[in-house]
């Protein structure tokens, strides 16, 4: 498979391993609406952001849709776009790696994007998530009249380049039928079945079994398929087809074979296109006018209109998945989540996420009317929590800092052990099991003693408390266990028979990449 190089590739590709993962400290006062609403808004650095999310949500997330600077040399108020060719690439390796990890198996990324970079974005995702899963390259229609001020062309189109995690796990969801689309099913027969459409019989496909002659009910015989084509079914299936009723010869019996498609066996709605014009999905303009609407200016040169995000997220992602905009922007991914009732992280890392991001979440939980409000029927409700970034979790060398609370890291434990999000709720040191091993972690007063070290030390006594835990929620485990925890009091022999390995925090603790 072709590799795009750049200058500065070799240390690029690497980038992750050297980006500390920090703690997400919630600012309450920037905090809005429900608390019980999962929904994050994160202020930060976005490769440090998706770092610190991945002990919690790394394989979680449904769609990821990112609008990253296009790198197209002009001045923007909040973003520094005018990045060298070598400097965007060094921006986007990363990003894209950890967004890859961030992705459920089932999960879909899409990324605008415009000619300046497609195709080279098109070869660095290849790599990242493997050219087998590239879906689509969706042609947004943006403008809906010519520049005049164009030298050459005027550019009036945007790419939006999707791939699967896995692509045979994927599933999109259809796009709704258009009016008048059903309008070519009838019913000349009336079959019970209802209305049906004729759908032809022959294929382009070359097929052994497709060249037989066939002789029709009012005795025409037809020598065998179009030339150049192939019965799409053997005869012996054409015979079936016509004994169930699901072939049409004409009205007198002597017309070459037709299928009968029944619209109520068709699939409720349209395979997406991938050319989506202004008038479907907005225009440049539309979004602007919304930035007005909410902020009094078009604060962004390039905003996306809100039913763009709202086809995206509809075509990947049902009610209650997670979504994520790591360049947020002025917000309108996590708008348009919250009116459909999807969960979503979002990720700035300007002033902007204060300023105008967070403002724009609270007039939609206020029921904003802006947008895609009046077609999806948005009354308001919901919430979301505002994060900054906060100190590392590991220090130079790697290892735990000794102030980080139980949550924080018995994620970052299970991370380690298992490369999967830590799911724990609750006080108890049994992580969870997987592959056959119990994880348990002895750590910040866990089991009730509120000395400095109580509790973390394992004796007989804590190890006793471990199993119970352990038995309460996995009665029937008897496999091996790994015990976190500041010392073993334990002796080796002990330790071999009860086939526990134990760890020492926060030494044994390791940053994963």
């Amino acid at each position: 498979m072709p590799i795009l190089h750049w200058l500065t590739r070799e240390e690029d590709t690497r980038a992750t391993r050297r980006v500390p993962y920090r703690l997400l400290q919630e600012e309450p006062s920037l905090s809005y609406g429900d608390p019980d609403f999962p929904n994050m808004l994160i202020q930060g650095d976005n490769l440090e952001a998706l770092k610190a999310l991945l002990p919690f949500y790394a394989g979680q997330v449904k769609c990821i849709y990112i609008d990253p600077p296009y790198n197209t040399r002009s001045a923007f108020q909040h973003y520094d776009d005018n990045l060298e060719h070598t400097q965007w690439l060094a921006m986007m390796w990363p990003r894209l790696e950890l967004l890859r990890d961030l992705l459920a198996e089932d999960g879909s990324i899409w990324v605008s994007i415009d000619d300046n970079e497609a195709h080279y974005l098109k070869v660095v995702m290849d790599e990242v998530f493997g050219r087998k899963n590239f879906v689509a390259n969706v042609v947004w229609r943006k403008n809906y009249a010519p520049k005049s001020s164009a030298k050459y062309f005027s550019e009036d189109h945007d790419h939006i380049l999707v791939y699967a995690k896995v692509l045979r796990l994927w599933s999109p969801n259809p796009m709704p039928r258009r009016d008048g689309q059903d309008d070519i099913y009838k019913n000349p027969d009336h079959d019970p079945r209802g209305r049906w459409r004729p759908d032809n019989l022959s294929a382009r496909n070359p097929y052994s079994l497709g060249t037989y002659s066939i002789t029709t009910p009012g005795g025409r015989t037809i020598g065998g398929p179009p030339a150049g084509r192939y019965w799409a079914v053997s005869k012996e299936k054409l015979q079936a087809l016509d004994q169930d009723g699901r072939i049409w010869w004409g009205k007198d019996g002597n017309n070459v074979p037709a299928l009968k498609r029944f619209l109520s066996e068709v699939k409720q709605g349209r395979v997406p296109q991938t050319f989506w014009d202004y008038e479907e999905v907005g225009h440049t303009q539309d979004a602007k006018k919304e930035n007005v609407e909410l902020f009094g200016s078009a604060v962004f040169g390039t905003p996306k209109p809100e039913r763009l995000i709202e086809r995206i997220l509809h075509i990947a992602t049902n009610p209650g998945d997670l979504v994520l905009d790591s360049f947020l922007g002025s917000g309108t991914t996590a708008a348009v989540a919250h009116k459909v009732g999807r969960r979503y992280i979002g990720i700035e890392m300007g002033d902007h996420a204060v300023t105008h991001c967070a403002p724009r979440l609270n007039k939609v939980i206020e029921g904003e009317q802006g947008g895609i409000s009046a077609s999806v029927g948005w009354q308001g409700g919901g919430g979301f929590r505002f994060y900054k970034l906060g100190p590392p979790v590991f220090d130079q060398d790697g290892h735990v800092r000794g102030d980080i609370r139980f949550p924080t890291l018995a994620a970052h434990v299970w991370f380690s052990e298992t490369n999967a999000p830590w799911k724990g709720k609750g006080r108890s040191p049994f992580l969870g099991l997987h592959d056959g091993r119990a994880y348990a972690l002895l750590y910040n007063g866990i089991l009730g003693d509120k000395r400095p070290d109580g509790g973390n030390v394992l004796t007989r006594a804590t190890l006793d408390i471990v199993r119970e835990s352990i038995a309460r929620k996995a009665p029937s485990f008897a496999g091996p266990l790994t015990i976190y925890g500041e010392q073993s009091r334990l002796g080796p022999a002990t330790l071999a028979r009860e086939a526990i390995t134990f760890k020492q925090t926060p030494y044994d603790v390791k940053a994963r990449r």
